[in-house]
């Protein structure tokens, strides 16, 4: 089987969708001649042609605006947003008309409409460039969120969100395009070569939007995560002597409630790890769904470990990077409570 980092894995979507429908279309700044500033779309113009992978104008309401039109005449376009933090000025056409056009219509008109974009932070790339606004499109009904936290599965979402009807957010993690990360700036940096996830499949295939995926099970203590923070929980269960079960999330919109409270309440604790902003994360909302639902199955108090609720700073990086010492913390909080 191909070994893959995230970043071929998500090209190699895009180039199985191009090469089987021709409705399908990838677009969005420097995407085309360039080939992406993380090279996610290299040679895909020089393959498809000028007309299904083409460079926009650096305006993202005019991007996602343009995307909406193509799926209301029958398209499937793919939008690029280059960095997560520059997806606010389209963040109206997302949620006044992408994400609502089958119900204001009625269902005469639908939105397949994929827009992928970088988020995170760990590569020193200061406050506009390591933004993790997930949260603020969770709320937005009719629209599904989706992250990833390696190549296996990122090229079986980024193929079903292009193949779904309705407007799919696909949010990539950037520390993660080139190997997996354990929180450690001091580490050498390590690849997917070698590792289970990074062999993906040739051709066509789906993971499910909506299912969680159990990275490792455990006994002790719940742990609640995607992207990025997947790898930083595995690594500080491993170094604790933990039994940890660790769900990656991989879609926040819709969820696997189900996954969700069968492991809390197996273990009893919960600990949530995301690296956006503390307050109205989505971490909050997981923790109102853990005490809802597993009230009667907790023996601590939920624990939360994130970002904190300031710009994402570029000289203090690692001290808003929710690592492993802050992870550990958490870890050992709950299992004394």
């Amino acid at each position: 089987m191909p070994e893959m980092n995230m970043i071929e894995a998500i090209r190699d979507a895009l180039d199985v969708k191009m090469s089987q429908d021709p409705d399908v279309l990838v677009f969005g700044e420097d995407v085309g001649y360039f080939g992406g500033v993380f090279r996610c779309t290299a040679g895909l113009q020089e393959k498809h042609g000028l007309h299904r992978c083409f460079d926009t104008p650096i305006s993202e309401g005019g991007i996602v605006g343009i995307a909406i039109g193509m799926a209301a005449n029958g398209l499937r376009p793919v939008a690029e947003i280059q960095f997560a933090d520059y997806i606010y000025p389209a963040y109206d056409q997302i949620a006044s008309e992408a994400a609502r056009v089958r119900y204001r219509s009625n269902g005469d008109f639908t939105s397949p409409i994929t827009i992928h974009t970088p988020v995170g932070g760990g590569i020193y790339g200061g406050t506009t460039h390591s933004q993790s606004p997930e949260a603020l499109f969770t709320h937005i009904s009719g629209l599904k969120t989706i992250i990833p936290s390696n190549p296996y599965d990122a090229k079986g979402l980024l193929i079903a969100a292009i193949e779904d009807n309705d407007p799919v957010l696909f949010l990539e993690p950037k520390r993660l395009y080139n190997g997996p990360f354990d929180g450690d700036p001091h580490k050498p940096a390590t690849s997917w070569k070698g590792h289970p996830l990074g062999e993906v499949p040739k051709g066509h295939y789906t993971v499910e939007i909506g299912e969680a995926r159990k990275l490792r099970s455990g006994t002790d203590v719940t742990i609640l995560a995607y992207g990025t923070m997947v790898w930083v929980a595995d690594a500080v269960a491993k170094d604790l002597g933990m039994s940890a079960d660790i769900i990656d999330l991989r879609s926040l919109l819709p969820y696997d409630l189900d996954m969700i409270k069968a492991s809390v309440e197996m273990t009893g604790r919960c600990v949530i790890l995301h690296e956006a902003t503390r307050t109205s994360g989505f971490g909050a909302e997981l923790s109102a769904l853990v005490q809802e639902h597993c009230f009667y199955s907790l023996e601590a108090p939920i624990q939360r470990v994130t970002g904190w609720d300031t710009p994402y700073p570029h000289a203090q990086e690692w001290a808003y990077f929710p690592g492993p010492k802050r992870v550990g913390q958490a870890l050992r909080k709950v299992m004394e409570g």
